[in-house]
């Protein structure tokens, strides 16, 4: 009989398995503070739950976490793992450490089905959705292996601690939520990682079906990635936008505003030399902010090998921020980050046994892709 995997299991699961095995709530609860507080794999371990559980568990139960086979640490003090999810796909997440955060970028899918024409992770191609525990295990892991490693870590967030989660990594999360939204339960309860909705945060494209259903279910911080100023060039960069165009993810975005953790969405916007960097295009931004309390984080572009594109420079960067800012929209300038051990945006590309067959045009998907 096959083991059941409990980091599959968001707590109110758990409690469900537990009554299940004719056990009362409680127990439920302990197991999950030994998962994921403390870190324990070993049911023989969890001292104070009863034996006799124990041995139940170890016969019909495990915690089987994600498999690291790749750990890089950049001279900022970023650390990237590559972590074996099947025989044939790997994933990516990255640490990055900042004076009073230390924030994890965790994959939800191997590979991406949506190709955005600048996105290294997107060229590899899409295999399948990640699992509960598999995104979950990401920040198990991280928790685990923070304990060693760079020194450039320690210096920057006492203990290694992980105090926010984006989900930025690998793949679209909004076209896995059926595995996403019980990872972010999980992160939130606080017998598990106790985070806050503000310092969780959920990237996607612009996928309006699962933005509806993500601020019904389990709403967290978001990011859009919006990366362009009207929908011509939009459709371009970013494929989706074709079966979502800019008017429907403004209107959806408003939708999430009334039951989101923060009073604004964030638009990630990456810099893109000649491309959607000018001061028309940036005017074109300051007349989209008045229709949703939004905020701007401009990202240099991360090249890639024969990405076909060109980051802008620092001039203009400044310049196209300094346009928003005096239309009195927030602005930040993401710092580059794990950029020489490939872990900065757009870079992340794991190991994907594409189905997609990128050289044939594929279809902009409107349902969750199912693995």
């Amino acid at each position: 009989m096959k083991k059941s995997n409990l980091l599959d299991l968001e707590p109110a699961a758990l409690q469900r398995h537990f009554a299940d095995l004719g056990e009362k709530a409680f127990r439920a609860t302990q197991v999950l503070r030994w998962i994921h507080q403390r870190g324990v794999a070993d049911f023989g371990a969890m001292t104070d739950v009863a034996r006799s559980l124990r041995e139940k568990l170890s016969t019909s139960a495990c915690v089987e976490p994600p498999q690291v086979v790749g750990d890089s640490v950049s001279g900022d003090g970023t650390r990237k793992w590559l972590i074996k999810v099947d025989g044939a796909n790997s994933v990516e997440s990255v640490f990055i450490p900042q004076t009073r955060r230390g924030t994890l970028c965790i994959s939800s899918q191997a590979g991406c089905v949506l190709d955005c024409s600048f996105c290294s992770t997107g060229k590899q191609g899409f295999n399948r959705n990640l699992t509960t525990a598999e995104i979950i295990g990401q920040l198990w892991v991280a928790r685990r292996e923070l304990g060693s490693g760079s020194e450039a870590c320690a210096e920057l967030v006492p203990r290694r601690i992980v105090t926010n989660v984006v989900m930025m990594g690998m793949g679209e999360p909004l076209l896995n939520l059926d595995n996403v939204i019980p990872a972010l339960r999980l992160m939130l309860d606080d017998n598990a990682y106790g985070l806050s909705r503000r310092r969780v945060t959920v990237s996607t494209s612009g996928v309006v079906p699962g933005m509806d259903r993500l601020a019904e279910e389990c709403p967290v911080a978001l990011a859009v990635s919006l990366h362009a100023s009207n929908d011509a060039l939009r459709d371009q960069l970013v494929p989706v936008n074709r079966k979502y165009p800019i008017k429907d993810l403004i209107a959806a975005c408003n939708r999430y505003l009334d039951r989101a953790p923060r009073d604004f969405v964030t638009f990630e916007y990456v810099m893109l030399e000649g491309v959607n960097d000018s001061d028309r295009h940036a005017h074109e931004l300051v007349a989209l902010s008045r229709q949703v309390k939004c905020k701007f984080n401009l990202i240099p572009f991360n090249p890639f090998p024969n990405s076909g594109y060109g980051r802008s420079g620092a001039e203009r960067i400044r310049r196209f921020a300094e346009i928003l800012q005096r239309a009195d929209i927030t602005v930040t300038t993401r710092k580059t980050r794990g950029e020489a051990i490939d872990a900065a945006c757009g870079q992340l590309a794991g190991n994907v046994a594409d189905r997609t067959r990128r050289t044939r045009k594929i279809d902009v998907p409107v349902k969750e892709v199912r693995a």
